[in-house]
């Protein structure tokens, strides 16, 4: 009795970068039009109190967009409270639009955003010069460390006794010949 040949199927090809795009991109809209559905009013305080963030995502041109990390965490922290409210409250879009009519949640919403840019662009310079101070420190101990070996072991441990090989091999050629 002969076997029946099985069909096999060639093995999938791996995705390229702009089908991986395409499909995050898909889910992301599926995802965003069932949260719609679902909760329209957390929507709504998030779109427009996450709006600076959007923004950073927008200006942030660098590979590991540390801008819009920085900003998009102190964004959310925000408008947390507010979300918190509208969930334990009443859930409904009177009480979204409520909240986002309110001057004072704004301005706590886009003031923690514009707290992450006074972060994004103060603390670099700060940790630049701490640690300029660090290398500062660990050159005096090193030159410390230096000063110590020379006093032990005299001046020429601080030159420098590498030769090359020609100058190596030419005195002795030149020995030879005299």
């Amino acid at each position: 009795m002969a076997k029946k040949a099985v069909a096999r199927r060639p093995p999938p090809r791996p995705q390229t970068p702009r089908q991986r795009k395409a499909t995050a991109t898909l889910w992301a809209g599926l995802i965003a039009v069932l949260l719609i559905a679902i909760s329209l009013p957390t929507v709504m305080v998030l779109f427009f109190g996450m709006m600076p963030t959007l923004v950073a995502l927008i200006i942030d041109r660098t590979q590991q967009k540390y801008a819009s990390i920085c900003v998009g965490a102190m964004n959310f922290c925000g408008v947390f409270p507010y979300l918190m409210k509208l969930w334990t409250g009443t859930h409904s879009v009177n009480a979204a639009a409520d909240t986002l009519t309110n001057v004072f949640a704004l301005v706590v919403m886009y003031g923690t955003a514009g707290f992450g840019w006074m972060i994004f662009s103060g603390v670099p310079p700060v940790v630049h010069a701490f640690l300029a101070v660090v290398d500062q420190r660990r050159v005096a101990t090193l030159r410390a460390s230096q000063r110590k070996i020379i006093e032990e072991w005299g001046e020429a441990v601080a030159r420098p006794q590498e030769t090359s090989l020609t100058e190596k091999v030419e005195p002795a050629a030149a020995k030879g010949r005299r």
